[in-house]
C-alpha cells in the first residue's frame, strides 16, 4: 500500500513539476503537462506510453487502462493496490513521458558530462545539471543557499558536494 504522502514526494522529486488540484484531483504538472493524478478515493492515474501501460498492468492486473474511448492514454490503479516502489517507476516513467527532452536529457545523471559525486543522490544532480552546473568547480562557486534553493537538491547533498571539493583539494 502506498499513501498520498508518499505519491507526492515521488512527483515532486522530479525536474519542475508542479502540484494543484484539476477537475477535483490532485494533479502533477511538469511544464503546463499533466502527468499523474490522484482521486479523492485514492485511485492514481498516470499518463504512459503503450508500452508502460501493458507492463504495468501485466504487473497489477487489478489495475486498468484509462483515456477516451479506443485511445488508451495511460493506466490507474488504486494507491491502496500498488507498492511505493513500483508507484515511484511508474511516476518516473509518466514524468519522463511528458516532460520535454531537455528535462529528461539533463535526468541523464549516470551519463553526460559532468563530474558531480553520485553520493549527491539522483535528484540532486538532475536539479544541479538542468540548472547548468556541471562541475564541482561550478558547484563550489555557488553558496548553500543558492544550490538548497534548486529543487531536488537537500542539506545531504549539499554537505557532499563541499566534502567532495574538499576530498579534491586534500584537505578532506
Amino acid at each position: 500500500m502506498t499513501t498520498r504522502a508518499q505519491l507526492r514526494k515521488a512527483a515532486l522529486g522530479h525536474l519542475e513539476v508542479g502540484e494543484r488540484t484539476h477537475l477535483g484531483k490532485l494533479a502533477f504538472f511538469v511544464m503546463g503537462k499533466k502527468f499523474v493524478t490522484v482521486t479523492k478515493d485514492g485511485v492514481v492515474q498516470l499518463w504512459l506510453p503503450g508500452d508502460r501501460v501493458v507492463e504495468a498492468l501485466t504487473r497489477h492486473p487489478q489495475g486498468e487502462r484509462f483515456g477516451p474511448p479506443n485511445t488508451t492514454i495511460g493506466f490507474a490503479i488504486a494507491l491502496k493496490d500498488i507498492n511505493g516502489m513500483h508507484l515511484n517507476n511508474l511516476v518516473d516513467a509518466a514524468w519522463a513521458h511528458r516532460a520535454p527532452p531537455r528535462f529528461t536529457a539533463a535526468r541523464q545523471d549516470g551519463t553526460g558530462e559532468h563530474d558531480l559525486p553520485a553520493a549527491i543522490g539522483a535528484p540532486a544532480t538532475r536539479a544541479l545539471l538542468l540548472a547548468g552546473i556541471s562541475t564541482l568547480d561550478e558547484a563550489d562557486r555557488r553558496t548553500d543557499e543558492e544550490l538548497l534553493a534548486l529543487h531536488g537538491v537537500g542539506p545531504r547533498a549539499v554537505a557532499r558536494l563541499r566534502q567532495a571539493v574538499r576530498s579534491r583539494a586534500g584537505t578532506a
